[in-house]
């Protein structure tokens, strides 16, 4: 019964919204993803302003392991001509990571029966489907800049023609599963905070929230990983000359 109850408190996908120009708006949603470019642009003028050739601070380290990182993968995926790909690759890292972590910011008026005032913007289904676009569109224009018109097109039927069909639905699919990975996982951290402080009695809500937290912040980095990860693969297979073939059997492995 406590169950049933439950479910019938509990509301998905419920925003307070704004109206602007007729289309609506989820503020809160907004206001996160506001804060997080101000976070990731602070991190930025922060590094450049405290940058130095000599002993590195905490922050200039992080920086500094961080692009190395991310350049020893792009240079694994892609090869030497991957590395002009670092920036766009540490970019969504923290930008995804902090948007992912946003949500642990304990910001419910009441918990259990109000909404987080500051949700993790990745865990609405819009931020996630922005970046994957953002992402694929670029991977098509290089993909295209790399392999000349003809090649572009050509290797749509690759190793024969009659796989076109399935290629072209490949392609459009990477967005869509892009998206969901990303959305699916940060989402259900959400819903399971707020299916505990549901079902829980509120005395024991904030242990429960305790246990929980860590383990979403291991979830909002591995996600944070995969999104770079897989952007640092579409862009080397988008790139690459090589058979499809020989890139997804690769892949599988």
């Amino acid at each position: 019964m406590r169950t049933l109850w439950a479910a019938k408190q509990i509301e998905v996908g419920v925003h307070p919204t704004v109206h602007v120009l007729g289309l609506t708006i989820d503020a809160d949603i907004v206001t996160s993803t506001l804060l997080a470019v101000a976070i990731l642009l602070f991190l930025g003028f922060r590094m450049r302003a405290k940058v130095t050739d000599g002993v590195p601070g905490k922050l200039q380290l992080f920086w500094e392991i961080l692009v190395e990182q991310v350049n020893e993968l792009a240079d694994s995926a892609i090869g030497p001509q991957g590395r002009r790909f670092v920036p766009i690759g540490v970019t969504v890292f923290l930008f995804v990571l902090i948007s992912n972590w946003i949500g642990f910011i304990p910001s419910a008026l009441q918990p259990g029966i109000s909404g987080e005032i500051l949700p993790a913007p990745t865990s609405d289904v819009n931020l996630p489907l922005a970046l994957a676009l953002f992402v694929i569109v670029w991977v098509h224009i290089e993909s295209f800049r790399a392999r000349g018109f003809r090649g572009y097109f050509r290797h749509y039927a690759q190793p024969y023609s009659a796989l076109v069909p399935i290629n072209v639905i490949e392609e459009i699919t990477k967005p869509i599963t892009l998206t969901f990975r990303l959305f699916g996982n940060i989402f259900s951290g959400g819903l399971m905070i707020l299916v505990m402080t549901t079902l829980l009695p509120i005395y024991v809500v904030p242990f429960g929230e305790i246990l929980w937290k860590p383990f979403d912040l291991f979830i909002g980095a591995i996600q944070a990983f995969i999104f770079l990860l897989l952007t640092i693969l579409y862009f080397g297979m988008g790139m690459s000359h090589e058979p499809e073939p020989q890139v997804a059997a690769t892949a599988s492995h």
